[in-house]
């Protein structure tokens, strides 16, 4: 996510620490480098120019503190000033004291409705709110029946009539989520592959309607500035109550994130970072510019793990180690955990120090866990809890029954013997124990 813009960033802070201390002049230069770093994201150029401005004006007023280089200071003022132009904090969906919260989808053909459609179902689901989602996209061929299929892979209703109108299907969907019991209600509108009247008609008399809590426009964050100007136009015919960002795990310059909130004046709320239907997060502005400086993204990394590890499982895995009964199925188990939480890659980069140029070029091959797994899933139970008993000929078993080669199932077991001794130790000793472990 906006890797080009991090690498930016640490160009410029890398001169920035070659200065002993901050003088009009230097922060000067650092303001007209930093200008030219979000211009070439396509930052609006206002947007980048009141930006450089507030921080210059900061710094220059700023006291530097006796614990910290002035270096450090001006970072801070910078990624202060980045949570600013994103919002500032993090603004969550409306609340409806009676159900359902109507939420209506807006934006350009191709930016993902349909998908977030899915994934803020999912979402909601998380929470335990069910969601009916409603095809209002009656213009584009097979609209309806991707719905449906997305529908059915995140568990929710659809309410879908090819004979009807978008406003008469939007219309009707209320009344029929507060019959069958829906928390939420979720309405698929149409795009355009560009704006036009028609659209906007369509899009106003859905509002006026249904009346919706939210009206979240979908912006490409892959488009930039062209998804800028399309918000600030939804904005003055639609006046929507709040944003989304999609395809942010693409080639996005941040041009979109960092513009689009100062532009509309609405707030982000939310981001889509993958093709999961769980690669959704809530938008939080602090988190967002901690990323962008390469800073890492901790307290997300937490939360997901939070969200997908068991607590129950966690218990019973750390009596286990102590007791040094650590199994193959248990390394299975905590590693469909991990799975669960999302690419390798992109967990590696929520931590600090881990997503500018250090890991440019580093490939983590999520392949080598579904080997792993294929490797598991080709033993017996026995052969799970007791390793030790794999010989040859069952190694070469496991092998032919996994699509992989002996060499790969020696791997793996090597592996789990090195975890192995790390239990056994952290058993005996806790983490003293770990000192001299060799693998």
């Amino acid at each position: 996510m906006f890797q080009d813009l991090t690498d930016r960033f640490e160009g410029v802070f890398k001169k920035l620490r070659g200065h002993g201390k901050l003088t009009e002049k230097n922060v000067a230069e650092t303001m007209r480098e930093l200008r030219r770093v979000l211009l070439e994201a396509d930052v609006n150029f206002k947007v980048a120019k009141d930006f450089t401005g507030k921080v210059q004006e900061k710094a220059l007023g700023h006291t530097v503190l006796a614990s910290i280089t002035p270096a450090q200071q001006l970072i801070k003022i910078i990624q202060d000033q980045l949570a600013h132009l994103m919002g500032g904090s993090e603004t969550g969906l409306k609340q409806t004291g009676i159900p359902p919260l109507v939420i209506m989808l807006c934006g350009l053909q191709g930016c993902g409705k349909t998908t977030l459609a899915g994934k803020l179902a999912k979402h909601l689901k998380a929470q335990g709110k069910s969601s009916l989602l409603v095809a209002a996209d009656l213009q584009r061929p097979a609209a309806v029946k991707q719905l449906e299929v997305v529908a059915g892979q995140v568990g929710a209703d659809v309410l879908a009539d090819l004979d009807s109108t978008p406003v008469e299907i939007c219309k009707r969907s209320i009344s029929h989520a507060r019959k069958s019991y829906k928390d939420v209600v979720i309405l698929d509108t149409a795009g355009r592959l560009h704006l036009d009247d028609a659209l906007m008609q369509e899009l106003a008399e859905i509002k006026k309607n249904t009346k919706p809590h939210e009206i979240l426009f979908v912006a490409d964050g892959m488009t930039g500035q062209d998804a800028v100007n399309t918000a600030k136009e939804f904005q003055e015919r639609l006046d929507f109550t709040g944003i989304v960002l999609t395809k942010l795990d693409g080639d996005a310059r941040g041009g979109a994130a960092l513009s689009i909130r100062a532009v509309t004046g609405k707030p982000i709320k939310f981001i889509s970072v993958g093709e999961r239907f769980g690669a959704f997060e809530k938008f939080h502005p602090d988190r967002m510019a901690s990323r962008i400086l390469g800073m890492g993204d901790v307290v997300t990394l937490v939360e997901r793990a939070q969200q997908n590890f068991d607590d129950e499982k966690a218990r019973t895995l750390e009596k286990k180690l102590r007791r040094q009964e650590f199994t193959l199925e248990d390394f299975y188990d905590q590693l469909q955990q991990i799975k669960n939480m999302g690419p390798l890659d992109e967990l590696l980069k929520m931590m600090p120090g881990m997503s500018g140029k250090a890991t440019r070029g580093l490939k983590v091959d999520d392949r080598a866990l579904v080997v792993v797994e294929a490797v598991i899933n080709s033993m017996t139970k026995e052969e799970r809890r007791r390793p030790n008993i794999l010989n040859g000929s069952r190694r070469k078993r496991i092998a032919l029954g996994s699509g992989t080669s002996v060499q790969d199932v020696n791997k793996l077991l090597k592996q789990f013997q090195a975890m192995q001794k790390m239990a056994k130790r952290l058993g005996k000793g806790g983490l003293r124990g770990m000192q001299g472990l060799k693998f």
